[in-house]
């Protein structure tokens, strides 16, 4: 192929590839329920000898050419450079608070286990495999590589199955940081050994590497801060300030490849040393996170696949080591992991989880195990094992840690750990409201809605702000997330909440599914009503459509959908009524708000034309549920006679109310089992803010009646 020929075309050409080959993978990894690293390892073995080579040797020896091998390894090891840069940016010693003892303890269990076994296995592996290397370096590297978990494979598995937020996530991720400063300063230490030509050159290399840790933690660092210090979390970080930062990365990663341990450990340590406190550590990390992550990674994959030969396992006894490695990887990582969990009080199943999550290695190991192999401290037929081990302990993560912690247990234990239920006095039922604040735009009239329904004096009453996020594909996001106190649209809520005296209790999750988990939640809890905001789905037209209307379909509760239009300034209440559940539901929380804020309530029956007296079954109805006037305010039945009863609301709601609450039945438009699908002429056209609601099969708790003294005739 001549347009392969010109280096940087072949370089365009096999970077297009691998980023492809990475994202189409992935997209079956998401189906299984895995990690991308699983995707980007299997599409860097798919690209290379073991599948490609095999299937198609003219197209890899065109695509992927010995001679441009050099500078795809060279492009891969920046990549990793600046990636172990982010690794170091996004460990922050705040992840210890309140849980040192116990997450050092863990995490040196789950290095001193598995590098025992890895030292013992080497005993045999060494001389059954011919290692080229010396007994000692060989033993060191397979201790180390048996060691490593991989902190941000670990980060994005605890996000995607909501155990971030968890103490067994802090747990488990505060555990993975240690493992890495443990494992990195492990690893460092036996480059050294390997790289020195004497017992000499070891102490000399060894002595220069404190020397340089010592510079970064008490030279480096104070700078670092004061830096930070001066920049403006609003602008972040100048040119001339990224530019000072890159040139003090390069210039660590060269310093620690000069003094012999690894270019990559230089990139960890200035990553690790900055400051994290004012948000600068976080800003370098979104800045760098897209290009490295998306782009320079996956070559690291590529050009690990393409020196990853499967076909080297051609014996029996290849594939016995190699099962041997797995297996004493995982009770090395598993067992020492869960043991030490147990012996701090965990419970079985906390402890089996941290075990299991410990045992994820994915992208670190590729790291290491590269570093091996260009050391030749290990053969390509291990590294290839290796690989494997990596690939298996990784994709067995997620499938492991679902049978002994289920995701339907742990999403019930989460909402009951997060604002637990108060018991209600049994003289008088409270009713609970559960608001999806997760759009500011709507938060603070929900929590003004909700003050109105549960009464302010009440304090049995219990109303829930629920935020729910999709989960960030950003591991710098994903650590932000996990250690923020507060987000906006919860803070917002919380403060109009605390402005009328109402207790908020606000819950916060990650979701890849917020429909479900909002009903699940509802469940949970055990609310009377769900409220949230309508809003257009990505893909059609409707209101209730998308998430809004997985909630009306399938919640167990009472749902409210509030469409504010301004500054809900209540005064005059309109009810549509067609004397169906719905428009009951409606009746009873106009009551409500009539009850709490004195607002008068109108009642609008819509009639045929010609049936102008058949509205003697809705006056009883209106007639019981508001049996007289409180403070002041009148509810009033209003029929009309109209063949469209959609505009016959919009036409009553145009003057003379404030905000219209509305069942979802057929007569106004919004038909309950097919939302989005009939004009919705009210939510598109009215001007009041509109509160449209579905009933459930359970009646509301009652609230205190209206004083018998000042009950009074529906005025019709």
């Amino acid at each position: 192929m001549h347009v392969l020929q010109d280096p940087l075309a072949l370089f365009i050409v096999q970077a297009v590839l691998i980023i492809v080959a990475a994202r189409v993978v992935g997209l079956l990894a998401r189906r299984l329920e895995q990690p991308m690293v699983i995707a980007e390892i299997v599409a860097g073995i798919v690209l290379g000898p073991s599948v490609l080579g095999l299937l198609a040797p003219e197209l890899m020896a065109a695509v992927f050419p010995a001679g441009s091998l050099k500078f795809l390894g060279l492009m891969s090891q920046t990549g990793l450079v600046l990636f172990m840069f982010l690794v170091g940016l996004e460990l922050d010693p705040t992840m210890l608070r309140g849980r040192g003892k116990t997450s050092v303890m863990i995490s040196h269990a789950s290095i001193i286990v598995p590098f025992a076994l890895g030292v013992g296995l080497s005993l045999w592996l060494r001389p059954a495999l011919d290692e080229p290397a010396d007994g000692l370096s060989f033993a060191l590297f397979m201790g180390v590589a048996m060691s490593i978990t991989a902190f941000p494979v670990l980060a994005r598995i605890l996000t995607e199955r909501q155990l971030l937020r968890t103490p067994l996530g802090a747990i488990a991720i505060a555990c993975a940081a240690v493992d890495d400063i443990t494992a990195w300063c492990v690893l460092a230490f036996v480059v050294s050994i390997v790289r020195a030509g004497g017992v000499m050159d070891a102490v000399w290399t060894t002595g220069l590497a404190l020397v340089y840790v010592f510079t970064m933690l008490w030279v480096v660092r104070p700078l670092l801060e004061r830096l930070g210090s001066r920049i403006s979390s609003d602008r972040g970080p100048s040119q001339n300030v990224m530019a000072a930062v890159f040139v003090t990365l390069f210039a660590s990663a060269w310093t620690t490849e000069l003094i012999g341990i690894h270019a990559l450990f230089g990139a960890f340590m200035f990553g690790a040393i900055v400051p994290k406190q004012n948000g600068f550590a976080r800003v370098l990390a979104e800045k760098l996170e897209d290009v490295v992550v998306v782009f320079m990674l996956p070559l690291f994959f590529a050009f690990s696949g393409l020196r990853t030969q499967i076909g080297l396992l051609d014996t029996g006894a290849h594939w016995l080591w190699c099962g041997a490695i797995i297996l004493l990887a995982c009770l090395g990582k598993f067992g020492g992991s869960t043991i030490a969990a147990r012996l701090t009080k965990l419970s079985w199943r906390e402890s089996s989880a941290i075990g299991i999550l410990m045992n994820t290695r994915g992208l670190m190991e590729l790291v290491a195990l590269n570093i091996g192999l260009d050391l030749g401290v290990i053969s390509p037929t291990v590294f290839t094992m290796m690989v494997l081990m990596a690939l298996v302990t990784t994709f067995m993560t997620t499938p492991l840690l679902q049978w002994v912690y289920p995701l339907e247990r742990l999403r019930q234990d989460i909402i009951r750990r997060q604002a637990p239920v108060a018991a209600a006095p049994q003289e008088q039922p409270a009713m609970s409201v559960l608001l999806c604040v997760s759009d500011a735009r709507s938060a603070v009239p929900m929590v003004h809605v909700a003050a109105g329904l549960v009464g302010q004096d009440s304090g049995s009453d219990q109303v829930f702000a629920l935020h729910m996020r999709a989960p960030a594909e950003r591991t710098s996001s994903v650590i932000a997330n996990a250690q923020e106190p507060s987000l906006p649209p919860a803070s917002s809520a919380s403060a109009a909440a605390t402005a009328r005296g109402l207790r908020l209790r606000t819950l916060v999750f990650d979701t890849t599914d917020p429909g479900r988990d909002i009903c699940e939640v509802a469940a949970v809890k055990d609310v009377d009503l769900v409220m949230i905001g309508a809003h257009r789905p990505l893909v059609g037209h409707a209101h209730l459509g998308g998430v809004v209307r997985r909630v009306l379909e399938s919640a167990t509760a009472h749902v409210g959908v509030l469409v504010p239009r301004g500054p809900l300034e209540v005064k005059r209440i309109l009810v549509p009524f067609a004397d169906n559940p719905h428009d009951r539901l409606a009746l009873e929380l106009a009551r409500r708000l009539h009850v709490a804020w004195g607002a008068d309530v109108t009642v609008l029956h819509v009639v045929a034309p010609s049936s102008i007296k058949a509205g003697g079954g809705a006056l009883a109805t209106v007639e019981e549920a508001f049996p007289g006037e409180v403070g002041g305010a009148v509810a009033k039945l209003k029929v009309v006679e109209s063949s469209d009863a959609a505009q016959a609301v919009l036409d009553a709601s145009a003057s003379d109310c404030d905000l219209v609450i509305v069942g979802v039945g057929r007569e106004w438009g919004m038909p309950q089992r097919a939302f989005g699908l009939r004009t919705e002429r009210l939510l598109e056209h009215g001007n009041a803010s509109l509160l449209v609601v579905r009933a459930s099969s359970e009646p509301l708790p009652l609230r205190t009646a209206v004083p018998q003294a000042e009950q009074r005739k529906v005025q019709p």
